[in-house]
């Protein structure tokens, strides 16, 4: 890789909807490449359990501000897979459950939450020595000078199944939620899901993750 041209970190951005496969793809391209990944999805999540936790209303913009501003966050990989811990607390699972996932969209949308996430995001790449990245609003925000800049994306229905047999549920109705979470994700006021200019465009339908790794790595 060459380096940022902004930072001097050397940075793989990967950005798309949820459920597309970038976390999978991130994590093993980071691991073939032998450099650090981050999940910045999980931090908002970390944030939404945070504020739940607290007893905060997700949409009280003020007090969702305070707690992403107070609260201690450490986001580490163990044994191939990130552990999140919160306040001291390993929040690891609690992060993907359904509380947390009906919330995280209004607590994602607050331009307070972001912006402070933003600057833990580049803290922890300055702190890597660079690394992959993976969100929403990785290329075309946070990293926009980005060694290579991915959009990871697949068919609502694939996604759908794909969470499906993570944590189970109704396929339909797990794909109507995926639907809904794209417009809130495309249509939210600050940094809103893009497909960031100069990023390639990944479809992983149907396609092995394997196959969408060598592919990256040809990018490179």
């Amino acid at each position: 890789m060459t380096s940022d041209g902004k930072n001097g970190m050397k940075v793989i951005a990967i950005d798309g909807p949820a459920g597309a496969g970038k976390s999978t793809v991130g994590r093993a391209v980071a691991s073939r490449l032998g450099v650090d990944y981050l999940d910045t999805g999980a931090m908002y999540r970390a944030v939404t359990y945070a504020v739940l936790r607290r007893g905060v209303d997700p949409h009280d913009v003020a007090a969702v501000e305070d707690v992403a501003m107070s609260m201690e966050l450490d986001i580490r990989d163990v044994d191939g897979a990130t552990q999140v811990v919160v306040d001291g607390e390993d929040a690891t699972a609690d992060i993907r459950g359904r509380e947390v996932t009906e919330s995280v969209s209004a607590v994602a949308a607050n331009s307070a939450v972001r912006a402070e996430m933003v600057e833990r995001q580049r803290g922890w790449v300055t702190a890597h020595g660079g690394g992959v990245v993976e969100g929403r609003d990785i290329g075309s925000v946070v990293f926009p000078d980005a060694d290579l800049k991915l959009y990871v994306t697949a068919s609502t229905r694939v996604r759908a199944e794909r969470r499906v047999a993570e944590i189970g549920g109704d396929v339909d109705e797990v794909e109507a939620s995926i639907i809904e979470r794209d417009r809130k994700d495309s249509s939210r006021a600050d940094s809103p899901l893009v497909e960031a200019s100069g990023a390639i465009l990944v479809d992983t339908s149907g396609v092995p993750i394997d196959a969408v790794v060598d592919r990256v790595l040809e990018m490179l």
